[in-house]
């Protein structure tokens, strides 16, 4: 049975370039031959509106997915948190179904959460208060309705003072809270969670209510293209 591949945090970027090399290698190599994909947010560096989809970079990678789509192999998109505001214009010229922040499918015969990850980082109070406030449908559609070229500004200011901001907090702020993994893996009722953001890949075991359950962290792309490939089997991470 063809294996399903997951894949989140590539930021890409045009100063990554080997790295949208990568990605395009992946997409035209062992995602060919997959089940489905599924990209759990931040493909890309930023995103300021589906019409960044004229820019050259985002235009290649669009059709490179519509490509894979294309091809036969189903594609699963979430929203991260560089790119928030992906659309549907972007997810039709994808040819992909855009997920929910949190989704429960049936992975190679495993009922799995997934999410992009930043929902269980709930000690960073001050990211959440953020994300609260972009996630508001007026407050987007105000930052959508302005020319491109201001939304291009206001994410290079936001950019640095998330930089400033991250520089002065400690690492375990920044990571995922341990009640918040069980109660999501409890409301969910299963025993596999999938997510990235965090950049710490690894394999958690979680015990909830007695249960063994297990939480797979995927991998940023900054230095190296990577992928976890799920069978019925079991998991295992991969790189491009």
């Amino acid at each position: 049975m063809p294996a399903t591949l997951f894949i989140s945090d590539l930021h890409l970027s045009p100063a990554r370039p080997h790295l949208v090399a990568a990605f395009h290698a992946l997409l035209h190599g062992p995602a060919r031959a997959a089940a489905s994909v599924y990209v759990l947010g931040d493909l890309f560096d930023v995103w300021l509106g589906d019409d960044q989809l004229r820019q050259p970079l985002a235009a290649a990678v669009v059709d490179a997915l519509a490509e894979l789509a294309g091809s036969g192999v189903p594609l699963f998109v979430q929203r991260g948190n560089r790119d928030f505001l992906l659309g549907e214009r972007f997810a039709r010229t994808a040819r992909a179904t855009l997920l929910p922040d949190r989704v429960v499918h049936d992975i190679q015969g495993t009922r799995t959460l997934l999410m992009h990850g930043d929902l269980l980082c709930t000690d960073d109070v001050e990211y959440q208060r953020f994300r609260a406030y972009w996630q508001d449908p007026t407050r987007r559609r105000r930052v959508l309705s302005r020319p491109y070229f201001v939304r291009r500004m206001v994410a290079a200011l936001m950019r640095f003072g998330s930089r400033r901001a991250t520089a002065a907090k400690d690492e375990v702020i920044m990571d995922v809270n341990a009640d918040a993994v069980v109660d999501e893996l409890r409301q969910h009722d299963v025993a596999r969670l999938i997510h990235g953001h965090t950049h710490r890949p690894a394999r958690h075991e979680v015990m909830v209510d007695g249960r063994a359950c297990e939480r797979w962290v995927l991998a940023d792309w900054y230095r190296l293209g990577s992928y976890l490939e799920v069978t019925p089997a079991g998991v295992t991470p991969r790189t491009v």
